[in-house]
């Protein structure tokens, strides 16, 4: 699963719940597709409205939203070639919902809809491909014919998108954020665990596991915990306490020796 690094969480949440939706209940010759990578570039594969020249085609496009959406909105770019006055022939799909007109309230569904609604009523007078628009306005029967032929060869239909696709990418991100939420608790359990944890076990061979570890790779890692540690009873002697007893046994011996020769010289 992807990390989808390019949107804040709280729209991340929104797409995934509108996503679902979309693919539960699809407009009209509209198919929505998902990047499993990466949220922010939506698939749709719109179906050519009968009565156009764009009837029996099936032409993809893709949304890209940017980090700020939806306070800006997103790009639209047909991914098949077509013949129309307002769709670039780099793709570039020029409408007034994603420029001027464009709200924050405004759903992916309105999106998709309207460039549907766009393959039935061009807008010659604002056309990005200026040879179709001028054909539209000149020659209607010859910019249909040219439209035809771009169908007929470009919008063949296309593989079809997954079916539950969408709702495989959106349960998995909802599992993602809760694995996230659960990771959190348990940095907290960690931290608590942290300080029960006596000072003997800072003084041991391993360093504690990493933020993020689970509690029982903390606990492997500075040894085995006696009951009375976590409870906070009397701790097992600690390495400094065991040194110190070492030697003061060594002095006592040592000050042994020494009255023991004294002795021996008041006798001489």
């Amino acid at each position: 699963m992807a990390t989808n690094e390019n949107l804040p969480p709280n729209v991340i949440k929104q797409l995934a719940k509108e996503l679902k939706n979309l693919d539960e209940s699809p407009p009209e010759g509209i198919k929505v597709g998902v990047n499993d990578d990466d949220f922010s570039i939506i698939y749709a594969d719109i179906e050519g409205p009968a009565g156009t020249p764009y009837e029996n085609g099936v032409f993809r496009m893709k949304l890209l939203l940017s980090h700020d959406f939806p306070h800006s909105p997103p790009k639209g770019y047909f991914l098949t070639r077509i013949f129309h006055p307002n769709i670039a022939s780099n793709g570039e799909i020029c409408v007034n919902t994603l420029k001027k007109d464009w709200n924050p309230s405004l759903g992916l569904r309105h999106v998709l809809t309207v460039v549907r609604c766009l393959l039935i009523e061009p807008f010659p007078e604002s056309a990005l491909n200026e040879q179709a628009g001028k054909m539209l306005l000149e020659n209607y029967e010859e910019y249909a014919r040219h439209a035809r032929i771009y169908t007929g060869i470009h919008a063949k239909p296309k593989p079809k998108f997954k079916s539950g696709a969408i709702s495989e990418s959106t349960t998995a991100l909802n599992v993602d954020q809760s694995n996230t939420s659960v990771l959190n608790n348990g940095d907290q359990k960690n931290a608590a665990v942290s300080a029960a944890v006596p000072l003997q076990s800072l003084l041991a061979p391993c360093t504690m596991a990493s933020k993020g570890g689970n509690s029982q790779d903390q606990l492997a890692a500075v040894g085995p915990m006696h009951e009375t540690e976590v409870s906070g009873s009397a701790a097992a002697p600690t390495t400094s306490t065991l040194k110190k007893d070492v030697g003061l046994s060594k002095v006592q011996a040592v000050k042994k020796k020494m009255d023991a020769r004294k002795k021996s010289l008041k006798r001489l």
